[in-house]
């Protein structure tokens, strides 16, 4: 069964590095047996790109332009294609297996970790469903793009049969980590001018909150998503800080991983 009470932790926007070090700290620090599971709420200040774990930086973006522009990058601990990241509600959890329905596959699992998703977007008024659940959608579900948005996969999400944001999940021993993205207003097109090849169409298999026609302020999105969540896994949700020991591993993250070229351009850890 899913554990009742979780952690809600929301640090606001962050830069990049800073994002994903405490993605990876709560990730570390996670004792399944002893510490209760995470839901976590942020944004990102200043806009960054992210890459996805396995993806070559050189061969996917134009660095060059990235660097011109100041443009902060970052490398995930989840796989995926580019996203950028600005006017963004995003999330992460950090949980259990045990906190999950017995006998969920990683396709399961997934339904359920999305599942306030779902409940979120309808609670705005929006047409939303899966895209394993459109039957014109089906044929497209699978493809492996550079850029996030561009693919789709069966629990993306659409809304009036546009993508918005995206999900990855990594598992580990006795954890399950997961986050995902919220566009708020349209940044696309920033998103694609730094890539070296650009997905044509794009634009019309997109869409975003304000495209949407969600006009609610930042901060209500917030306390509904979480209420969402909570209604949705029929859990208790109870706000908190990171402890000292994520603040220590972020801290280290940040600076010995998440800020070293070696890790963001290369995928290496040293």
């Amino acid at each position: 069964m899913l554990g009742n009470s979780w952690r809600l932790i929301d640090t606001g926007p962050l830069d990049g590095p800073a994002n994903m070090a405490i993605d990876e700290a709560l990730l570390a620090c996670f004792d399944p047996e002893q510490t209760a599971p995470v839901l976590r709420l942020y944004g990102w200040n200043p806009p960054a790109l992210s890459l996805g774990r396995f993806q070559d930086a050189a061969a996917v973006l134009d660095l060059p332009r990235c660097r011109a522009d100041g443009l902060s990058m970052v490398r995930r601990i989840t796989g995926g294609g580019v996203i950028y990241h600005a006017d963004e509600l995003t999330y992460s959890i950090v949980c259990a297996p045990h906190h999950l329905p017995p006998g969920s596959t990683i396709k399961e699992s997934f339904r359920t970790l999305t599942s306030f998703l779902l409940l979120f977007y309808r609670g705005l008024g929006l047409s939303a469903s899966y895209a394993a659940d459109q039957p014109d959608d089906r044929a497209r579900l699978g493809e492996r793009t550079a850029f996030c948005f561009a693919g789709r996969e069966a629990f993306d999400i659409l809304i009036d049969g546009r993508k918005i944001g995206g999900n990855a999940q990594r598992r580990l021993k006795g954890a399950v980590f997961q986050h995902g993205s919220i566009p708020l207003r349209d940044r696309l097109a920033h998103g694609l001018a730094c890539l070296n090849e650009q997905p044509s169409g794009l634009e019309e298999g997109v869409t975003s909150l304000e495209c949407s026609g969600c006009a609610l302020g930042d901060e209500e999105l917030r306390e509904r998503l979480a209420a969402a969540f909570a209604a949705a896994l029929g859990v208790d949700l109870v706000a908190g800080d990171l402890t000292a020991g994520e603040r220590e591993r972020t801290d280290e993250l940040a600076c010995h991983k998440y800020g070293a070229d070696s890790w963001t351009l290369d995928g290496v850890e040293t």
